[in-house]
């Protein structure tokens, strides 16, 4: 049996699509592990012509993952950045945002959101309003039309993809296929290849899956969703992922502070002098409440 080495391109349920060397291959793992992530580079042994069973998971640089108090659900591996697609249109939830910006910044992923749908300029302003406290906290937001200005949106977000591997994320609704479309030709072909393949029938839009963009970028396009649990990450995971914590971070009177109630807590100071936003520091509470209920 000869060990071929492939990266994943699909997931769906126990099922995986391998591309090795430009083969695909329908994968499935070892026993019952689900712990395979689209993106992962593997070692699989054929079982047939285009069938193979995984024996490896390389190391991965990145893992970016989201978690409820039973269980995680891997979305990808060896990313590079993550873009937050959000819309002028419909209304989008800023919990969705920050915490996917915790969630790369927790696992060395650099993030980016892309506001869509800017020709809608009844909702422009106050949308970009919404963005701000994002952009003073230094990511970078990237305006873009996908339906009324393709060709501005393929060269605003082509050259941020070059030599990176890439996800999209982001609720339903705000155009993510629109802007795959854009940016993968024959993106449609691929998924009626890979359906076809992990035999997922017309469920497209239920399975992560990855295209290749020339060079040695790639761009994930993951099922949207409305809700982002972060409960695998732990107090000190959690502390640093704000990165406007950071500077405050050892300043504590205490030092196995919480940031919650303590007194002469740095980062409670920097929420009272308008230094750390409101939001944030609930949400951090929030999920700091979210990592002592994990009952996995």
């Amino acid at each position: 049996m000869s060990q071929l080495t492939g990266t994943i391109i699909a997931a769906h349920g126990r099922h995986y699509l391998a591309d090795a060397d430009g083969v695909k291959l329908q994968c499935v793992t070892r026993g019952k592990k689900t712990n395979v992530a689209v993106g992962d580079v593997v070692k699989l042994t054929l079982t047939s012509a285009n069938q193979g069973v995984i024996d490896v998971i390389t190391e991965r640089k990145t893992l970016l993952y989201r978690s409820d108090q039973y269980k995680s659900k891997l979305l990808a591996a060896n990313l590079t950045q993550l873009f937050i697609v959000v819309a002028t249109e419909p209304g989008f939830a800023d919990d969705l945002i920050s915490r996917s910006l915790v969630a790369a910044d927790a696992a060395g992923i650099e993030a980016h959101i892309i506001l869509n749908k800017t020709d809608v300029t009844a909702s422009l302003a106050r949308t970009r309003e919404r963005l701000q406290p994002y952009a003073a906290l230094g990511y970078p937001i990237h305006e873009v039309s996908a339906r009324a200005l393709p060709e501005h949106a393929v060269a605003t977000l082509g050259p941020l993809l070059a030599g990176q591997s890439s996800i999209l994320i982001g609720q339903s609704g705000m155009g993510k296929s629109s802007l795959i479309n854009l940016l993968v030709p024959d993106a449609d072909i691929a998924v009626r290849e890979i359906s076809a393949a992990l035999d997922t029938g017309k469920h497209t839009t239920t399975f992560t899956r990855l295209y290749t963009l020339g060079g040695e970028a790639s761009i994930i396009d993951s099922p949207g969703f409305q809700e982002f649990g972060l409960y695998h990450l732990s107090e000190g995971m959690l502390e640093r992922a704000f990165r406007e914590f950071k500077p405050y971070l050892g300043g504590c009177k205490f030092y196995n502070c919480r940031h919650l109630i303590e007194p002469q807590c740095a980062v409670l100071d920097a929420v009272a002098a308008g230094q750390i936003t409101r939001m944030r520091h609930t949400l951090y509470g929030q999920l700091l409440h979210e990592s002592a209920q994990t009952l996995y």
